[in-house]
């Protein structure tokens, strides 16, 4: 007897004896069992769970399914569109007459002849509370859910500012508001800036107003429909047509409220390359870009000058003037004064244009600047824990730190980045960061001691992202090594995604417009590739690169990186013990560290100093060595990551680069 006809006898037992939560768990491991094998058995199991309080979605996902291979079309269709078509027609069939009702008084759509509804080429079945399921009438063929408000900008919408904005075919709620809300209004710029919609089917258009709602959207009359051919009228001549001459209004200066946008340039882990990437942004002309900021300087900051508002103070950005405009801070302190409903989003966004050098920012752009956000940590620490189901979960008080900072719940359109640095390379760096804090430390400083970097980088799994958390939604990981040896094709493609136009500002490396400035003595500066070979083997022995690229080969292989010291032998228990029994390099400059901080150690009377020293040191290095014994062997068991609701992490997509813009290969 097969899997699926022993789930199969036991959901149909269950179901003649009335046992309805057990006949549905059986029918959903049946239908799970049959899918794509046993049309039969999963139309069986399909049905028993829609019309018996199963997951309906499951059951959804199968009537479509064996719909698309051919079997029992006609019943199938019959079920859908009866089950969750007809109960939807009425609001379907109101929102598109109410979509047209405001297109035929809008001035900047020219096309009229809308369809009855029942012409209409697409029907919408809803799928849930945000999808739906387009069905094409003339060929009877269902597509995939949609959401029309899933929080991504799918394309480079401003690539080129020369001209008014010019897009086709957007169908995306959440990317039409975007649009609406992101280019500024002609009599702001003093120019025609309208956003020009071009559709290529003028049936197809109409069919999306069933679910698209329009009345936010025509409100400001910043958007000109334009359907097939009349393309040939973009851009519109808005005073010959319309008689207005935009030209006669200054430029106004952008408003605090104006900023809906933010780019979240992520900390991976220290010494990813992060200084060069906020080098590339710097003096862009549509990002309000600062350097690096301690969180927790700006959550401070965010906090006092609520307090300081909501008792009726007086704020001052005196220390954080950016760029010399001594009156810009009492500008934005009135602003924020006068504001109703004032929120802490506004206050960043506040804080943000005070700290930042404004001077090559473009006043008069048809785009509103977006937040160029990188926040810093002293270091990422991660901690690998178990759900009730004994799933591994990774938690990161770093990042719930972030999660936690409410300027970023304000913010209606997120795009993250994240560079991304070979890890053998960028531990090397950070303990080389660390060990020179060390070399330089003074008596009287508090004793500082050198973490254990090699269990840090290797619980990292930062590069996993939670999908259901709305800060990574619109993510990306960008590779620093790609950035260092093909900027052309990394930061076009970098600009692309983020959707701001690859400015000649992107081509060179500048902190507030000095060019090629030297973010930490002794960094490589610009473009220079030095900081890519260079090994660092004094900072990281070569055992310690085997651990690292043995536990951490999921990275090495889905972003491109070759091992160069763990010769990709299997591994097991016994070998990983060993190695870690044979680790030197970073590992001795920990316990060195801690050694230099016990020498003004004062121990009880009648202890031995040296003795008691030795004693703690090696069991220092006993509990380290436990700690990486133990971690590789949780990794070991090759674990699947979730987050806290129990739903599998996924790899942040790597930056794909265009192969006609290489300068070099790519590195491996």
């Amino acid at each position: 007897m097969t899997k699926e006809q022993t789930a199969l006898d036991i959901a149909r037992r269950m179901a003649e004896l009335g046992e309805r939560s057990h006949a549905v768990t059986a029918y959903t491991l049946a239908l799970a069992d049959a899918r794509d094998r046993q049309p039969e058995t999963e139309l069986e199991a399909a049905l028993y769970l829609f019309e018996n309080g199963g997951n309906y979605k499951v059951a959804y996902d199968a009537f479509r399914s064996l719909y698309r291979r051919g079997f029992q079309r006609e019943t199938l269709l019959e079920l859908m569109t009866q089950a969750f078509y007809q109960p939807n027609i009425k609001l379907l069939k109101s929102r598109y007459e109410k979509n047209c009702r405001l297109l035929r008084k809008y001035p900047y759509c020219f096309q009229q002849d809308f369809p009855a509804f029942e012409e209409l080429p697409l029907r919408f079945y809803p799928y849930d509370d945000q999808r739906y399921i387009p069905f094409t009438a003339e060929t009877e063929t269902f597509g995939e859910p949609l959401d029309l408000r899933h929080p991504v900008v799918s394309r480079n919408f401003f690539q080129n500012l020369d001209k008014p904005v010019l897009a086709a075919d957007v169908y995306s709620q959440y990317e039409l508001e975007y649009l609406r809300d992101n280019v500024r209004k002609s009599e702001w710029v003093g120019r025609e800036n309208h956003v020009y919609l071009h559709y290529t089917d003028w049936g197809i258009f109409c069919a999306y107003l069933q679910v698209l709602n329009l009345r936010p959207l025509l409100e400001e009359e910043k958007l000109v429909f334009l359907i097939g051919d009349e393309i040939s009228q973009y851009p519109i001549d808005f005073q010959a047509r319309f008689g207005m001459d935009y030209s006669q209004y200054p430029v106004k200066p952008v408003g605090i409220r104006e900023i809906h946008r933010l780019i979240w340039h992520t900390q991976l882990s220290s010494h990813n390359g992060g200084d060069f990437f906020n080098e590339i942004f710097d003096n862009h002309p549509n990002l309000i870009a600062v350097e690096s900021e301690m969180l927790y300087h700006l959550r401070d900051q965010v906090s006092k000058f609520r307090q300081l508002l909501s008792s009726g103070g007086t704020i001052t950005f005196d220390s954080v003037i950016g760029d010399g405009d001594l009156e810009k801070p009492q500008r934005l302190a009135n602003q924020l004064s006068r504001m109703r409903d004032r929120t802490d989003k506004d206050i960043f966004v506040a804080l943000y244009l005070a700290m930042a050098d404004l001077r090559n920012l473009d006043p008069a752009a048809r785009i509103v600047p977006s937040i160029f956000f990188q926040p810093h940590f002293h270091n990422y620490h991660c901690t690998l824990g178990a759900n009730d189901q004994n799933r591994a979960v990774l938690d990161s008080p770093e990042y719930q730190e972030l999660r936690d900072f409410s300027p970023l719940k304000g913010f209606k359109y997120i795009k993250t980045f994240t560079p991304l640095r070979r890890p053998t390379t960028s531990t090397g760096a950070c303990v080389r960061f660390m060990q020179r804090q060390i070399d330089e430390w003074k008596p009287g400083q508090e004793p500082l001691t050198i973490p254990d970097e090699l269990t840090e980088r290797v619980l990292n799994r930062n590069y996993m992202v939670d999908w259901q958390d709305r800060l990574f939604q619109d993510s990306v990981l960008v590779r620093f090594e790609d950035g260092k040896l093909n900027p052309k094709a990394t930061f076009t493609a970098l600009a692309a995604f983020l959707d701001l136009p690859y400015t000649k500002s992107m081509t060179y490396c500048s902190r507030n417009g000095e060019r090629d400035p030297e973010s930490l003595k002794g960094n490589d500066r610009g473009f220079d590739p030095a900081a890519i070979y260079r090994t660092y083997e004094e900072y990281l022995g070569r055992e310690e690169r085997v651990y690292l690229e043995y536990l951490m080969g999921d990275v090495y292989r889905r972003y491109g990186y070759d091992f160069q010291y763990y010769d990709g032998a299997p591994m097991d228990e016994e070998a990983m013990n060993a190695l870690v029994g044979r680790l030197h390099g970073c590992t001795d400059l920990i316990l060195a560290s801690y050694k230099k901080a016990m020498e003004h150690k004062v121990f009880f009377e009648g202890e031995d100093p040296e003795q008691r020293r030795q004693e703690i040191l090696t069991e220092i290095g006993e509990n380290m060595a436990a700690k990486r014994r133990e971690i590789a062997g949780v990794l070991m068991r090759g674990l699947r990551f979730v987050n806290k609701n129990g739903a599998p992490l996924n790899f942040m997509p790597l930056l794909e680069l265009d192969p006609a813009l290489l300068e070099q290969p790519l590195y491996h």
